[in-house]
């Protein structure tokens, strides 16, 4: 089968399709409450959208040494570029010899406008992580977030469609932003377990903080400045929210559902953390599965926006 081929799948794309819906299911335990109110074939694209970037961000965060990682980043991106050329070329899938979600990445960018070099900026990202990238200030750390994050936000915009895809970009890569920042609240213990520190320098020192930590794993800043550090980044990611959420009235309502299921579990998740930070400086504090459920059918009704 041939990438021309675009109105019939063969078994081996149908069946690329059905890993990367696997690593939706089992892996994107919050995006996969937005993916789900799409419609099939946008499902399925996002699925290999999703699935693609989650195999990147898995090698980032892996337990291999640096080297070996970074080898494995080129290796996601050569394969990206193997993708390029049999959609350049109309070529057989048979060259992504039997990949699934390269194969299904190939399909569905056959079939939508997915920016596919945005993956390169994706791949640049976690290459900043590996070699222990740090953020003095938070232009450094912007660039980070929408290195890793805005990205897919763009990816997604393919697969979605909308008015106005310039000032749509924009918005995708500020609520991108806000995800991401997010998420480094909600991973601020295990990263700093792991050696990294997302938070800017700038504001470390403007709540006289270290993020340093004592035998036990704990952090040895007073709680009450981490507690000011903790709601100052809340609110930051709070504006990113305001701000990205604009893009909702440039899409169609699925898309529009898919992002405001997504947005709307992070930001319970945000408020959560801003409102114990104590909760968010010993665990990792995620939704139960019934909030989630709740904001998705909210979002689709048109209410989560």
């Amino acid at each position: 089968m041939t990438v021309s081929d675009t109105h019939e799948r063969s078994d081996q794309v149908f069946e690329a399709y059905r890993h990367c819906e696997r690593v939706v299911r089992e892996e994107a335990r919050n995006f996969s409450y937005g993916i789900r109110l799409m419609p099939v074939p946008k499902r399925r694209a996002m699925s290999a959208i999703y699935a693609f970037a989650r195999g990147v961000d898995d090698i980032g965060d892996g337990p291999e040494p640096a080297c070996v990682r970074l080898d494995l980043l080129d290796r996601s991106r050569r394969r990206l570029s193997t993708v390029q050329e049999v959609l350049r070329r109309r070529a057989d899938v048979e060259a992504l010899e039997g990949h699934p979600v390269l194969t299904a990445l190939a399909d569905a960018a056959a079939r939508y406008p997915i920016p596919l070099d945005a993956f390169d900026e994706l791949i640049d990202g976690c290459e900043d992580d590996v070699r222990g990238a740090d953020y003095k200030t938070f232009d450094d750390l912007l660039r980070y977030c929408q290195r890793v994050a805005g990205t897919v936000g763009r990816l997604s915009l393919g697969v979605f469609g909308s008015d106005g895809r310039q000032r749509a970009e924009g918005l995708a890569d500020s609520l991108g932003v806000a995800l991401q920042l997010t998420n480094i609240l909600r991973d601020l213990r295990e990263d700093r377990m792991a050696g990294r520190i997302y938070i800017p320098t700038e504001d470390l020192e403007r709540f006289d903080c270290t993020l340093a930590l004592d035998d036990s794993g704990t952090f040895v800043d007073p709680p009450w400045r981490l507690n000011e550090l903790i709601g100052f980044q809340a609110e930051r990611a709070r504006a990113w929210y305001a701000e990205g959420l604009r893009l909702l009235p440039l899409l169609d309502r699925r898309s529009a559902a898919c992002t405001a299921a997504m947005a709307g579990i992070y930001r319970r998740l945000l408020e959560n953390i801003a409102a114990r930070p104590s909760a968010a400086l010993n665990s990792r504090v995620s939704l139960p599965t019934w909030q989630k459920a709740v904001v998705a059918a909210r979002a689709l009704s048109g209410v989560e926006r």
